[in-house]
């Protein structure tokens, strides 16, 4: 069911501190249901939150091992003309609508999953290719999570949906400042230092918490009834639930935390 625009249920839940900056200049929505490029990363170059003082602690030697991993995999760039690149994009269309050829890499087709352009390469500029690995992941491993997601199937949506591959990216960009991921050679913060032993129970734990704050920020916007110009109020609430989630004293894996059954409703 679709809300009208400005049509909303109820009072939302604004569990916010503040409005998030986009990364170089305000979201301009006229008639466009996506926005600007600047849409991308609303989230990753500030925080309205105060950062938690620095926390020295030691890493395991296996904590140390996998943490180097992911930063790696942050370092890597999405570049359109590497074939295992393509192979990924291409692999990701055909699991988002696998009985629907898709005519090209630059095709209106893409918009349809939520890119803001025929050109998806250009999306993942602010953020690199783990931000496609993150949604191919999600895609394979919680594949009715994920077509639940992408075509908005439960809840009184908005006539202003946001749109899927977009806010995918966003999630990416979220976690990795949430947890610090890019502070070397470990990160400095509370929510960062309880990922880390989560890490070490899961290699694949960033992608299954990336999994997790989807489903998570989608509950979120139809909690807070939701539309296309509140996302970043909606992705700093499920910010916010993720930082206490993580801080539970009885999380000792990936599974543990209370969203993860988000990912099979």
């Amino acid at each position: 069911m679709k809300r009208g625009k400005g049509d909303k249920k109820g009072t939302k839940n604004r569990d916010v501190s503040g409005q998030v900056v986009p990364l170089t200049e305000p979201v301009v929505v006229a008639t466009a249901i996506v926005g600007t490029r600047s849409w991308i990363g609303g989230l990753f170059t500030r925080s309205s939150r105060r950062q938690d003082k620095s926390i020295d602690y030691t890493l395991s030697p296996l904590q140390e091992e996998r943490l180097q991993k992911l930063q790696d995999r942050l370092l890597v760039p999405f570049e359109e003309t590497r074939i295992d690149h393509q192979e990924s994009l291409k692999a990701l269309w055909n699991a988002a609508f696998p009985n629907v050829s898709l005519t090209g890499l630059v095709t209106e087709q893409w918009k349809d999953m939520g890119w803001q352009g025929p050109n998806p390469s250009t999306d993942f500029r602010g953020c690199g290719f783990i931000a496609l690995e993150n949604l191919l992941f999600s895609a394979r491993t919680y594949p009715v999570c994920f077509r639940r997601l992408l075509l908005k199937q439960r809840g009184d949506r908005a006539k202003w949906e946001y749109p899927f591959a977009v806010a995918g990216i966003n999630i990416s960009f979220m976690l990795i400042q949430m947890l610090d991921l890019q502070t070397t050679p470990k990160p400095k913060c509370l929510p960062g230092m309880n990922f880390l032993k989560l890490l070490e129970e899961d290699e694949n734990a960033f992608d299954v918490l990336y999994c997790i704050s989807f489903a998570m920020m989608d509950a979120q916007w139809l909690a807070m009834h939701a539309s296309y110009m509140e996302f970043n109020e909606v992705l700093q609430a499920t910010r916010n639930q993720l930082e206490r989630e993580l801080s539970l004293d009885d999380i000792h894996r990936i599974q543990d935390l209370p969203a993860y059954n988000l990912l099979f409703q």
